[in-house]
């Protein structure tokens, strides 16, 4: 019998648009992506401004393809949802029109961070009330937007982030969901709401804060517009989504208390799901409103472990990259299986990339290769591509600590997602570092597929995410740790925090360049 119920997921990433049609049991059934970039104004290096015009109707034209590739009658789209980026905002004018748009990757706001620094305490009591820190928060790019934009400052009625924006357009209705706002550094996390306090603390405005929705509510309906340039149907219902990573945390299954996932793409996310949204000094990582009512995230992350590893095969692999294509193979399986042969622990080589997390202090040493020895036979470019591999599970092994310092509590097993989780020798390694068991879902770009299912649980589809998920996620493989290459990782962890506290010494006496830092540090 063929399903006339399916629901549609709207995924704003950072490089492009996804429509993506999914059935009640969670099949894909059509995707059409459209890839959109952000725009450099040369006045102000980092700007990255976010082109309304061009990306809405690069929108509206995903949704129109996604139906007639589907074939699927859209009567029987029977509710849509969103989820985008984090961190990227948009200002509308008192019309509803937009004004102003950044990226969540705009790094324009450096004078800002320090301006704002420039009152010691001011971060600090602020990060203890909304988990979030300046560099990735909307709170310097606000204050941006007053000292360079002064008229279109004056004339902000609202803020919003990119899944609300893409909800307004379709529908005339504007509300930020609590997973998503709470990034902006403008909310009370135990609450759940905008505290414009914070706005006054920060010399800002505090008369620009939309009405809050919950995710999973329905919050409006398509309008007339906006079906006549998709195909949509008038009034089928809009579900409030969410923020990439906890919808993506929803599509693996990750909606309970004590539940983790690592999600590994671009970036690396460890997020772990608690009742009790403790900040934490001690353990500086950062806090977000899950997409679940009474939940909260402990997110640390990684600095781009994928793409290190892009820029290693196309630095170094290139006639690997010709040898893979050639045979019809991908080029991260065949460098698997040369480097599955290589001892845990790479003979002692290590990599220094991305630092365990300081969201207070945020800063990342120089790149480096170390401790190996001119011998080809041991150190080689597949050693070298295991190095990286390990390195991305010390620093995840970092994160679980991290939050077990703020939580006392242990996780038992974990999921693993995204990109990275297509390796089998990535996901073996991570576990044997961790040391227990972690298990791939059969849908491993699950971000789309949460906001299928916050869409489906918004119109009674579903009676709740655990029943959601307990009917959708499917594991595809579950690893055991290896103890014997536990104890090898954990011996040579405690010399690679040693090693990358000397690399950061390099870089903070200016005679290395840092690999990344904070806006402000």
């Amino acid at each position: 019998m063929k399903n006339d119920i399916y629901l549609l997921a709207i995924d704003a990433g950072t490089g492009s648009v996804r429509a993506v049609i999914f059935d009640t049991l969670g099949n894909q059934i059509e995707c059409i992506s459209k890839e959109w970039e952000h725009l450099n104004d040369p006045r102000y290096p980092g700007s990255m401004n976010f082109d309304w015009e061009k990306n809405w109707k690069l929108t509206t034209s995903a949704i129109k393809e996604v139906l007639e590739k589907s074939k699927i009658d859209s009567s029987n789209i029977k509710a849509i949802s969103t989820t985008c980026m984090r961190e990227a905002i948009v200002l509308y004018d008192k019309n509803g029109k937009e004004i102003w748009a950044c990226a969540n990757v705009d790094a324009r706001s450096d004078n800002e961070v320090k301006q704002l620094k420039k009152n010691k305490d001011l971060e600090v009591e602020l990060y203890k009330e909304t988990g979030e820190t300046f560099p990735l928060s909307a709170i310097p790019r606000l204050l941006w937007v007053k000292n360079n934009e002064p008229e279109i400052y004056k004339n902000i009625a609202h803020i919003g982030m990119i899944n609300d924006w893409i909800i307004y357009k379709m529908s005339g209705t504007l509300k930020v969901d609590p997973s998503n706002g709470s990034t902006s550094g403008f909310f009370n996390l135990k609450n759940r709401i905008w505290d414009k306090s914070i706005a006054k603390r920060c010399n800002l405005r505090s008369d620009i804060f939309p009405e809050v929705s919950e995710c999973g509510q329905i919050v409006s309906r398509v309008n007339q517009e906006t079906a006549i340039l998709t195909s949509l149907k008038k009034d089928t219902p809009i579900v409030t989504g969410g923020g990439d990573a906890q919808l993506g945390s929803i599509g693996v299954g990750i909606v309970k208390k004590d539940q983790a996932a690592i999600f590994g793409g671009s970036f690396w996310q460890y997020e772990y799901n608690t009742e009790d949204p403790i900040v934490s000094e001690k353990s500086p990582v950062r806090v977000n409103c899950h997409a679940i009512p009474n939940i909260w995230q402990y997110e640390a992350l990684a600095f781009i472990p994928g793409l290190i590893m892009r820029w290693y095969r196309d630095a170094f692999c290139e006639l690997d990259v010709k040898v893979a294509k050639e045979n019809k193979l991908d080029f991260y399986y065949m460098m698997d299986q040369k480097a599955k042969d290589i001892p845990a622990g790479s003979y002692g080589m290590m990599c220094t990339f991305s630092n365990i997390m300081n969201f207070l202090s945020w800063k990342h040493a120089a790149p480096s290769f170390t401790n190996f020895a001119i011998d080809s036979k041991k150190y080689n470019k597949y050693t070298f591509y295991r190095a990286i591999l390990e390195n991305t599970a010390f620093i995840t092994y970092g994160h679980v600590q991290l939050i077990k310092e703020v939580t006392n509590k242990e996780i038992k097993s974990v999921i693993f997602a995204g990109g990275a989780s297509k390796s089998p020798l990535w996901a073996q390694i991570l576990c044997d570092v961790l040391a227990i068991p972690l298990s791939v879902p059969v849908v491993k770009e699950a971000t789309a597929l949460g906001s299928a299912i916050l869409a489906g649980v918004g119109i009674g589809i579903y009676k709740n995410l655990a029943e959601a998920s307990k009917k959708i996620v499917k594991l595809e493989k579950t690893y055991i740790p290896n103890m014997d290459n536990h104890k090898v990782y954990m011996n040579l962890y405690k010399k690679w925090l040693k090693i990358y506290e000397n690399q950061l010494t390099l870089s903070d006496a200016d005679i290395e360049r840092y690999m990344w830092k904070a806006p402000g540090i």
